[in-house]
C-alpha cells in the first residue's frame, strides 16, 4: 500500500514513519512548506526541512517539500483575519486541516496515493460500516477538536498510526529507536506558524485602536486597550489591570470597548446554553430519524475534558446544545465539537454565534 505521509519535523510524525515501516508499508513522505505573511522564509520551516531530510534517510525513503504558500494565506489566514476583525474568536487549526493539509495536499498530492497518515493524536472507527472519526488514547494529546471539520471523503482516506499510543510512548520509542528529533519539544501556536506571536501578527494586519475597558457590573473604566480584536470572551491575561482576576466577558465591536469582569467566582464568564450554526457532521448525521434532544459530550476548546450536553436541533442549520455544568469562555466563533455519548466518537463541529447564562 503506497502511503503519503505528512510529516513536520516533531516527534510526532517520525514515530508515526517509524510505525508505517514496521508494517511494511510503501512511505513517500511530504513537508507542506508555508512562508511568513512579510514574504520572507521561516528559519523554524529551514529546520524542520532538516529534520526531516534526516529521518527520510534514516528510513531510506522519498521526501519532497511541498508549498502552499499562497493557498494558505488566501485561506486559512484570511479567514482568522476575517473573524478577528467582526469580533469573533477563530480557529486557524482547524481550517488548517480542513483546508490546506486535507485540502489542497489531497487534490494535489495526496491523490496519488491509497492512503495519507499524519501524526495526529486521534483514531478513526467503523459503525454500521461507515468510518467514524475517534477519540485518542491519550485525552491530554487527543487532537480530534483540529480535525472537526474535515469531509468524510477525506477522513476516507486518512489514517492515524499513533492515536493509539500515549504521548509517553511515543517518546519512548523515539529514544528507542535513536531519532534525531527524539528530546526536540513539541511545536506551539498556529498550525505551520510555529512559535510566531500572535498579538505581533493581528497588529500588523489590523494595526493599533485605543479604546476603554469597562467593568460591567459598574460601568467604571479599568483601563485602555489597543483593539478589541486583540481580546476574547473568557480571556484572564493580557490585560494590564490590577486588582484581579478580571476576564473578558462581552465586547462592543460597533464601539471598541472591552467589558470585563471581576473575581475567579464571577458568574459573567460562565454560561450552559450554546447556540451553534452551520453544524457539520464528518460522517453524517446520527439523529436523522430522532425527535427531541439526544444525549452527547462537547467540547468549545482545546482540552481534555468532555462535558455532558442535551444537544437539540432547532432547524435546518442552527444546534443548540444545553450543558450539564457551567462552560467557561463561551465566546461566538468558536467551534463546538460535538461527541457521542462515552466521548469515543467526533461527530462534528458547529461554530457557536451565541449563548446563555447558566440560569436562563
Amino acid at each position: 500500500m503506497a502511503i503519503a505521509v505528512l510529516i513536520s519535523g516533531g516527534v510526532d510524525s517520525a514515530v508515526t514513519v517509524h510505525r508505517l515501516v514496521e508494517q511494511g508499508k510503501d512511505l513517500h513522505l511530504f513537508y507542506i512548506r508555508i512562508g511568513m505573511d512579510n514574504g520572507e522564509g521561516d528559519c523554524s520551516a529551514d529546520e524542520d526541512i532538516e529534520m526531516c531530510t534526516l529521518i527520510a534517510r534514516k528510513y531510506g525513503l522519498p521526501f519532497d517539500v511541498v508549498s502552499l504558500h499562497e493557498e494558505y494565506w488566501d485561506n486559512v489566514m484570511a479567514y482568522a483575519l476575517r473573524t478577528v476583525k467582526a469580533g469573533l474568536t477563530p480557529n486557524p487549526d482547524m481550517m488548517c486541516n480542513r483546508m490546506i493539509k486535507f485540502g489542497y495536499f489531497e487534490q494535489r498530492w495526496g491523490k496519488d496515493f491509497e492512503m495519507t497518515a499524519t501524526g495526529h493524536y486521534a483514531t478513526t472507527d467503523v459503525v454500521n460500516g461507515r468510518k467514524y472519526l475517534a477519540t485518542a488514547v491519550d485525552p491530554v494529546k487527543d487532537q480530534t477538536d483540529f480535525l472537526a471539520q474535515i469531509t468524510y471523503e477525506q477522513l476516507e482516506h486518512l489514517m492515524f498510526p499513533i492515536g493509539d499510543l500515549p504521548k509517553e510512548e511515543v517518546r519512548r520509542i523515539a529514544a528507542e529507536v535513536r531519532m534525531p528529533n527524539a528530546t526536540r519539544k513539541d511545536s506551539q501556536g498556529i498550525c505551520f506558524l510555529g512559535q510566531i506571536n500572535y498579538n505581533d501578527f493581528i497588529r500588523r494586519h489590523l494595526g493599533v485602536k485605543r479604546g476603554p475597558i469597562i467593568e460591567i457590573e459598574t460601568g467604571k473604566k479599568l483601563g485602555e486597550h489597543n483593539g478589541y480584536w486583540f481580546h476574547t470572551i473568557g480571556q484572564r491575561k493580557g490585560l494590564g489591570l490590577s486588582g484581579g482576576p478580571w476576564y473578558v466577558v462581552k465586547k462592543n465591536v460597533d464601539d471598541n470597548i472591552i467589558y470585563v469582569s471581576g473575581g475567579y467566582g464571577t458568574s459573567k464568564q460562565y454560561g450552559r446554553v450554546l447556540h451553534l450554526d452551520e453544524m457539520h457532521f464528518i460522517s453524517g448525521n446520527p439523529w436523522t430519524s430522532v425527535e427531541g434532544p439526544v444525549n452527547v459530550t462537547f467540547k468549545n476548546r482545546h482540552t481534555p475534558v468532555l462535558m455532558k450536553a442535551q444537544f437539540t436541533h432547532v432547524d435546518r442549520m442552527e444546534w443548540v446544545l444545553h450543558s450539564e455544568q457551567d462552560v467557561q469562555g463561551i465566546a461566538p466563533g468558536q467551534y463546538a465539537v460535538i461527541y457521542d455519548e462515552k466521548g469515543h466518537l467526533c461527530y462534528g463541529s458547529g461554530m457557536i454565534v451565541g449563548s446563555a447564562a447558566k440560569d436562563e
